[in-house]
């Protein structure tokens, strides 16, 4: 059995952590398994090379330094801590060092140009996980694990959309089997970086933050792994944010669609890409606690069983805003939604989720609050004429207002759902702005008032989700 685990930044965040990680692995080696373990930076890591890099362009090399100095002690604390072989750790010291000398060389230039380009921010971005798998795969060899890193940079191949690229998966399969295979048919673990690829001239990008998750389904796709596992610092996939229900529960299994539905929507458990390679070969993905391993986790498949409620989760999306265009002149003008639509593109604005009313009266679209502004800005350019002429009455924001999505296969099959969800709101005088629901039925988006979110999540969650 061949198997892709994948460890996030808090299960590495330390030298005690690691070792736990280690023995974690040790245990699928002692069923007998293949094991390609895919890592991320240690917790704070990444975040803490990037905010280097603006303070840099910004013009404060003060910051740059002192990240630097506080990543190499972080760093030299494990590797002092966990590799025992003299030799090796004195190689590891060096290339860290050298690691973080170029960084320091990288963000100097930035400092001198005052411009971050998205290739240097991949650069950058990249290193956390470049400086921690060395020392994590030495530290199995200490603790009697064999194992051979290699970066991921050299097995998955991306475009050159940096900051975000996207793998091409033939050149990725034929990299990743020709170089993981070998390691895995003679014992070994294969230790490779989360988050990172490479164009085909070999420049390093990255798949986004969050990256990891759909780095280790990527590799397992091209390995055709029998199982990936994403270990976290959570026992699974729950029914919504237990800070806000505390009698939330972790689901045992899901759909991929499920899953999907609930990333996109704000659980922060897996990237919303990490379901993709996967779902296709129908390879199961479990979500795991690397904090509490004896714990089952929740298992994502095609067809989970049946757990006897119509809703798996709740999640939300804050900080966002409703911009809405509206006026009586809109009614049976075609194209008005994919004006819209393209305005809204050329700022580079994502749509999260749309509404329009049968009327034709108004459209309105849920997007970042970050971006509202701009939004509204060019709206009102490209509807100038239509609002001059009193077709269009207005083009407004509106903020302060949280997505609601619940999720479930089993939305489309049992009558009622959107009546309980809406008799369960009512009864906590919570109104409903906005509704949205996907032909598929595995999920209804509502908007409602920030204010009134977390009241909604739990009247939803205690009128509906199976304890």
């Amino acid at each position: 059995m061949r198997i892709v685990m994948k460890f996030g930044g808090t299960s590495v965040g330390s030298a005690e952590r690691i070792a736990g990680v280690a023995e974690i692995v040790r245990g699928e080696i002692n069923k007998g398994r293949q094991v390609v373990v895919v890592l991320s930076a240690m917790s704070g890591v990444t975040n803490a090379l990037l905010a280097a890099l603006k303070e840099s362009a910004n013009g404060n090399i003060a910051k740059l330094l002192q990240t630097r100095d506080e990543l190499l002690k972080k760093h030299l604390d494990v590797i002092n801590a966990l590799v025992r072989d003299e030799s090796a750790r004195q190689t590891l010291i060096a290339t860290t060092t050298d690691a973080l000398d170029r960084f320091e060389d990288l963000c100097s230039s930035i400092y001198v140009l005052g411009e971050i380009t998205p290739r240097a921010t991949d650069a950058v971005g990249s290193l956390g996980e470049r400086l921690l798998v060395p020392i994590v795969a030495q530290a199995f060899n200490d603790a009697g694990i064999p194992s051979q890193w290699l970066p991921a940079n050299e097995l998955i191949v991306t475009d050159d959309n940096f900051v975000a690229a996207s793998p091409f998966m033939d050149e990725t399969r034929a990299q990743a089997r020709a170089k993981l295979a070998p390691l895995l048919e003679a014992g070994q673990v294969a230790v490779t970086t989360g988050f990172i690829g490479a164009t085909k001239k070999g420049i390093i990008t990255t798949l986004g933050r969050g990256g990891s998750d759909y780095t280790a389904t990527i590799i397992g796709a091209a390995l055709d792994a029998d199982k990936v596992q994403i270990w976290t610092d959570v026992n699974g996939v729950m029914t919504t944010d237990p800070r806000i229900v505390p009698e939330a529960i972790t689901l045992p299994e899901i759909s991929y669609g499920e899953a999907a539905e609930l990333s996109y929507f704000g659980a922060k458990v897996i990237h919303p890409k990490t379901i993709l390679p996967v779902a296709a070969k129908n390879t199961p993905i479990e979500i795991l606690n690397s904090f509490a391993p004896s714990q089952p986790g929740t298992l994502i498949v095609r067809e989970p069983k049946n757990n006897g409620s119509p809703i798996r989760g709740i999640t939300t999306i804050r900080n966002v805003s409703l911009v809405t265009v509206e006026g009586r002149g809109m009614q049976g003008v075609v194209g008005m939604a994919a004006r819209v639509f393209s305005a809204v593109a050329r700022n580079n604005i994502s749509v999260l989720m749309f509404s329009q009313s049968s009327s034709e009266q108004n459209i309105c679209l849920v997007i970042e609050s970050a971006g509202a502004p701009d939004a509204v800005r060019e709206l009102e350019r490209e509807f100038q004429n239509e609002m001059r002429a009193q077709n269009i009455e207005r083009v407004w924001a509106q903020d302060d207002i949280v997505i609601l999505a619940v999720v479930g296969s089993a939305i489309k099959t049992t009558p009622g759902i959107a009546a309980r969800v809406f008799t369960a709101l009512a009864d906590k005088n919570i109104n409903v702005i906005a509704i949205a629901q996907g032909s598929s039925e595995y999920n209804l988006s509502l908007v409602v008032d920030e204010h009134q979110g977390d009241n909604a999540v739990r009247a939803i969650h205690r009128s509906i989700v199976k304890q």
